[in-house]
């Protein structure tokens, strides 16, 4: 009768090991599906009909000519004599962008009058520098000639 109360520890003792190699091979095979290339469902796919925060590209031709003019009207309405090399603000309500005319050289080219300058352009896309050259036309006009980004 006293064997029948005993328990038997070989079959106790199997039975975690058991638990604990199948719970450990589940764990191993979910962790192993997450992160391999395997296409296990075969009908999970990515949907590319549906594009999610599609915003049309501001034309940048529209701001940089406005800019550009906005330059413009600074540089041949600047007062020379009276600014000497002190820098010369300006700023684009239409676009945001302003920026800093920082040096302006008037000279005669071919009997025009032009005057090179550089300035700065702050933008929403960052800061840029560049050249340029605006020149009085016959009419009286000022025509820009020149505004390359540096």
């Amino acid at each position: 009768m006293a064997s029948i109360a005993k328990p038997n520890n070989c079959s106790y003792r199997a039975m975690p090991r058991v638990v604990h190699l199948l719970v450990l091979a589940a764990t191993a095979l979910g962790a192993a599906s997450c992160t391999s290339s395997l296409d296990l469902l075969g009908s999970a796919k990515v949907d590319r009909s549906i594009a999610t925060g599609t915003v049309p590209a501001v034309a940048a031709s529209t701001s940089s000519l406005s800019d550009e003019a906005t330059v413009r009207n600074a540089v041949s309405s600047a007062d020379l004599a009276k600014i000497g090399e002190a820098p010369l603000p300006w700023a684009n309500a239409a676009t945001g962008s302003a920026g800093v005319v920082s040096t302006i050289r008037e000279a005669r080219n071919d009997g025009h009058v032009c005057r090179d300058f550089k300035t700065t352009r702050h933008s929403y896309d960052g800061i840029a520098m560049f050249s340029g050259q605006t020149c009085l036309t016959g009419s009286g006009d000022w025509l820009l000639t020149a505004f390359d980004r540096q």
